[in-house]
This record gives C-alpha cells, structure tokens and sequence, in this order.
C-alpha cells in the first residue's frame, strides 16, 4: 500500500447534476486515489477544508472504459469515486460554492 499525505488522497471534486443536488443533503463527491482508504479520505477532507466534520464515507471502484483507436482496443484508467457526507452542524466545502 502507498504512503499516502492527505494532499495526495483527493484528485478533484466532481461536478455534475447528480452530484449537485445530492449536496443539500450536504453530499460531497470528489475522485480519490485508487489506493485510499475510508479514514484516510475521510482526514483528507477534514484538513483540507476548514470547519468540515465527516460523518460517512461511501466509495466506489470505476473500472476504466474501453476505447478504440482504429482497430486497436485499449481501456482508460481505473479511478475511484467517494461520497463524502457532512455532520449538521459542519460547515460547507467552499469549492462548490458558486456553482
């Protein structure tokens, strides 16, 4: 397993209309690395933005997709995806402000 910092766990955050309205329900959807652990996410968001309090962590392996180029078939890479939930009284992630 990798050495991970909690700089490293969180890639980006992703932005789309599923993952836009899961965040009234203070849902917030990032793509981590692939070897990251729950309670390793889970202190990435916590030191990363100031005033959160995770109360979940939901993860989910995407396999990569596969793409022709010509007749030579490959695939993507594989990422993982996390739904991090906030407590009530948490403050929300500023990054997703505005959007």
């Amino acid at each position: 397993m990798a050495d991970l910092k909690y700089y490293d766990v969180i890639l980006k955050p992703v932005i789309t209309e599923k993952s836009m309205n899961a965040m009234g329900e203070k849902k917030y959807t990032f793509l981590v690395h692939t070897e990251a652990t729950k309670s390793q996410i889970k202190e990435a968001v916590e030191k990363m933005f100031e005033g959160t309090k995770v109360a979940s962590v939901n993860t989910m392996n995407m396999d990569g997709k596969k793409r022709r180029r010509g007749m030579v078939v490959g695939k993507t890479a594989k990422t993982k995806k996390a739904i991090v939930k906030l407590t009530e009284e948490s403050a929300d992630i500023e990054i997703f402000e505005g959007l």
